[in-house]
């Protein structure tokens, strides 16, 4: 084993990337707390035991469920993947003086959910933003989430997909060893699909995330548990198309600081996926002519 200097910091870190792409209660906050410093306490195996480099039968498991992330991911429908162009789209065109439009007051990238929700509206989509809510149990402590959904009706059903512009962040954990970091650098920046897969993505995750921790001989924390990640896309949720606080009077720019910056790093982020797809795929499955098409779709579906 390698040793660090390292402290709970690194934890409250991991905690707080997860955070950063839903809305959670002062509650949510004070619950994890309370769990890091249990976890802390009594849980973690101290920093002594800790370093970052792969042993050679974690090396193998992490390159199977690296396998599992790149099949997934390509193993999409249509719809998912002409959806997917056009999030990557519209989220690269939003500027950061739409926040401001959307909703006042420090509001945890939620500015960022609403302006696209608004403009898949635009286009023709029934797309919403949803807060989901649980209640703690056991070891796992009660939160509270906030994604986007579109959902899709064909032949007399629907389905409901699933838009989480900060994908990745939810993954994050402390100490990675360099082939997990890679398996998290491979996932969506933004998930697109539906439920199912998401549990896939989970389940993986979940299963890398213990490999990695247990080469440096440290637990699986409980708000990286399988059960806490479900919690944020299962638990019961209500649809929004607007922000509960629409009071635009004495819009402060720093309320957004926050969300801007985010805006700027998921858009950095989201062109360079877009021009690796673009070199990796042939050139008649690009986003571009598909963006138009569903779009010109829409528009005639919206004149029947």
């Amino acid at each position: 084993m390698c040793a660090a200097t390292a402290t709970g910091e690194w934890w409250a870190r991991g905690i707080v990337a997860g955070q950063i792409g839903g809305a959670f209660s002062h509650e949510s906050e004070h619950d994890l707390a309370l769990m890091v410093s249990d976890f802390l306490e009594n849980g973690s195996s101290g920093p002594d035991s800790w370093c970052s480099s792969d042993s050679e039968s974690g090396l193998s498991d992490l390159h199977h469920l690296a396998d599992k992330i790149s099949f997934y991911r390509h193993s999409v429908t249509q719809y998912e993947s002409d959806l997917l162009c056009l999030v990557q789209s519209l989220l690269v065109s939003i500027k950061e003086a739409d926040l401001h439009l959307v909703k006042s007051g420090p509001c945890n990238a939620g500015c960022i959910r609403y302006s696209l929700v608004k403009l898949l509206r635009l286009a023709g989509y029934d797309a919403a933003v949803c807060t989901s809510r649980w209640q703690g149990g056991g070891k796992v402590p009660g939160g509270d989430h906030e994604y986007v959904d579109v959902v899709n009706f064909v032949g007399g059903s629907s389905e409901r997909l699933i838009i989480d512009i900060d994908f990745q962040s939810h993954f994050e954990i402390a100490r990675a060893v360099d082939s997990y970091d890679r398996i998290l650098k491979s996932l969506p920046i933004v998930y697109v699909g539906s439920l199912n897969r998401m549990k896939q993505y989970l389940q993986v995750m979940v299963e890398a995330a213990k490999s990695s921790l247990k080469q440096n001989s440290m637990p699986l924390p409980p708000w990286r548990s399988l059960a806490y990640l479900q919690a944020k896309w299962l638990s019961p949720y209500k649809r929004h198309l607007i922000p509960g606080d629409q009071d635009f009077t004495g819009i402060n720019s720093s309320d957004h600081r926050q969300c801007s910056e985010q805006l700027k790093r998921l858009q950095s982020s989201l062109q360079s996926e877009i021009e690796e797809e673009r070199l990796l795929k042939p050139i008649n499955s690009d986003c571009s002519w598909r963006i138009k098409r569903e779009r010109r779709r829409h528009s005639l579906l919206r004149g029947l």
